[in-house]
């Protein structure tokens, strides 16, 4: 079966993950993304703290290729301790 992808290829991408507040979240997330989409550029990577500061969300900005890379960054992403959600 062939699925139609809602995205067009190269395109514009924002990766969302979710982990407990702690200093090297930000760090964390982006290391696993690079690993997939290494020229990460300045200014792709913003984080918001939980309205109780318990949390983080980080989202990193990238040019994606493919469904492919994208599956493949969502699982890194969901195969870390650190990370409880992503979208």
């Amino acid at each position: 079966m062939n699925e139609e992808s809602l995205l067009t290829f190269p395109c514009t991408f924002a990766i969302k993950a979710m982990g407990k507040t702690s200093p090297e979240l930000d760090l964390l997330v982006v290391e696993i993304v690079r690993r997939h989409s290494p020229n990460i550029g300045e200014g792709a990577v913003s984080s918001r703290p939980s309205k109780g500061g318990n949390y983080t969300a980080v989202t990193v900005t990238i040019e994606a290729h493919s469904r492919e890379q994208l599956d493949a960054i969502y699982l890194d992403l969901n195969r870390s301790p650190h990370i409880l959600m992503t979208l």
